[in-house]
């Protein structure tokens, strides 16, 4: 893509608004219009059917929930106005604050709820677990609901708060009880903003307006519960692949906000007087090995992996500045979080190349090829996928690497065939902190036995210590069962943890509210300017 200006782009909006005869106008909406350059195009806007970051982040804009987690990562109520639960945790009641309403100015009901947590209970995997656990949702009447379990449950404030992955959004029971095997067609939301979908520009932008129906809390915005008030009439989020043209643009001010800075441009935007770099959030690195086929079927050929891995050139090969780079992070979960733990990492706390060679002996490898997938469209996945097949055949393996776009990637993973056959063996991803940071958010960690993750991990053991400490209750027993799950972790190896560093954002020095923003979500309506 040739380099362009926001000016630019916005002509094309333009001329692509002019021919489907909903051509915006920009000049009513520009004194209190806020312009984010997203990560990536818009194309499902429906949170509730796909995992992707940008159909999360469109759910935050659009919806609200019932708790939201605040920089502590403490559940706290969102549009709940209070709750109760019995002692043995079986029991619990809730009461919606009054006078919430969806952005057509219909009352959100407890129906709205309960069809609402049904929904999301089906899909995200503590929502499943919940459901395991005998979850039943009834609605008393307009504001009130019940849920009622049939064994203890330890997480069910922290489910209905989750960040990623499937977030618990609240949407109008007829949505909800729509089918989940496609995605929602139409968006109405009980969040801060309404989507245009007369202005969306698949490829180009989408573009959200304040919600006038939307009743905010009283306590100012803390993570992402308090008040979602936008001091913005209108946020537009545009698409700019080309990471010269998102640069050029923030720097000219013709955009207030970039989501996600390539790496290689962190260290000249530091020294731009107006410009500010945010730290957005903590996010870690992963090998993933195809655990149906040899050589990966084996656990002992998976720790060898694990055991030549350094995770500091890994970081470093990525292009992140030292600052923004963990040294060395043992946990499968986020150094710094309240999971971190290092039980049973000692073993792989220093690369070992003559111990992997050992352990790839004992698992019977003999000299047979790995595809690797290397992702040619995305910097940073490539330089993980790189580093991959260098430490791959520092250990005596024989890798066939195979370039490819991620999309092409995305498709290719999801095939259980041989290598031989069109599969493969080995591909890198990364994930932020919400979907890194337990045994049943992180992505590699929570799928049991029978799962249709792409690498299909598989371990009983470490399926029967999840389950052992999903139903704990009590602190210092969970912390117990955590360890004794991450300590098995280590020697199951479901993925290759890479090491932690911390993405970026970057900002018009001139927008304020730049300090309430966290882990970098899309807390928009935090911001003024």
């Amino acid at each position: 893509m040739n380099r362009r200006s926001l000016a630019a782009l916005v002509s094309a909006a333009i001329a692509a608004g002019a021919l489907l005869g909903t051509a915006p106008s920009f000049a009513q909406a520009a004194p209190k219009t806020l312009r984010v350059v997203a990560h990536a195009d818009l194309k499902i806007p429906d949170p509730t059917f796909t995992t992707a970051y940008i159909s999360r982040n469109f759910g935050y804009m659009v919806y609200d929930t019932l708790f939201a987690q605040d920089t502590s990562g403490k559940p706290k109520p969102q549009m709940v106005e209070k709750f109760t639960t019995s002692k043995d945790g079986l029991q619990w009641t809730f009461t919606l604050r009054p006078n919430l309403k969806f952005s057509d100015g219909n009352p959100v009901t407890s129906a709205d709820a309960v069809a609402s947590m049904q929904r999301w209970g089906a899909r995200d995997s503590l929502g499943r677990a919940m459901g395991n656990a005998g979850a039943e949702w009834k609605a008393v009447d307009a504001r009130n609901f019940t849920l009622t379990l049939k064994e203890p449950f330890g997480l069910v404030l922290d489910g209905l708060a989750k960040v990623s992955g499937f977030p618990a959004v609240v949407l109008p029971e007829r949505l909800a009880k729509m089918p989940a095997t496609a995605p929602l067609t139409e968006v109405l939301g009980s969040g801060p903003y309404v989507f245009k979908r007369d202005e969306w520009v698949p490829g180009n932008k989408a573009v959200f307006v304040r919600n006038p129906h939307y009743v905010a809390r009283s306590e100012p915005p803390n993570g992402l519960s308090g008040s979602k008030k936008s001091a913005f009439d209108r946020v537009e989020w545009l698409y700019l692949p080309d990471a010269n043209s998102a640069i050029a643009a923030l720097k000219k001010g013709e955009v207030d906000y970039v989501e996600q800075l390539p790496p290689d441009y962190i260290a000249p935007l530091r020294t731009d007087p107006n410009v500010k770099i945010l730290a957005a959030g903590a996010r870690q690195g992963f090998t993933v090995m195809n655990q149906l086929h040899p050589p990966f079927n084996n656990p002992k050929a998976r720790q060898a992996v694990a055991m030549a891995v350094n995770r500091e050139r890994f970081t470093a090969a990525m292009g992140y500045p030292l600052d923004m780079r963990v040294t060395y992070c043992g946990t499968y979960f986020i150094c710094g979080s309240p999971n971190e733990t290092l039980a049973g990492a000692e073993p792989f706390r220093k690369a070992d190349v003559a111990k992997a060679r050992q352990l790839l002996a004992e698992a019977g490898y003999n000299g047979e090829k790995v595809t690797v997938l290397v992702p040619s469209d995305v910097t940073y996945l490539n330089a993980l996928a790189l580093m991959t097949i260098q430490t791959l055949r520092s250990i005596g393996m024989t890798v066939d690497a195979q370039t490819m776009d991620w999309a092409s990637i995305g498709a290719r993973r999801a095939k259980r065939d041989a290598p031989s056959a069109g599969g493969w063996n080995v591909y890198v991803t990364v994930a932020g902190e919400f979907d890194v940071n337990s045994p049943i958010t992180n992505a590699y960690l929570s799928p049991s036995c029978g799962n249709s993750l792409p690498g299909w991990p598989c371990d009983k053991e470490l399926d029967e210590l999840r389950t052992a400490w999903l139903k704990e209750t009590v602190p210092a027993k969970r912390k117990e069962r955590l360890d004794a799950f991450h300590a098995r972790a280590y020697q199951a190896i479901p993925y290759v943890n890479l090491g932690q560093y911390s993405a970026a954002a970057g900002a018009r020095s001139s927008i304020k509210g730049l300090d309430k923003l966290w882990a970098g979500m899309p807390m928009f309506w935090a911001l003024d300017k």
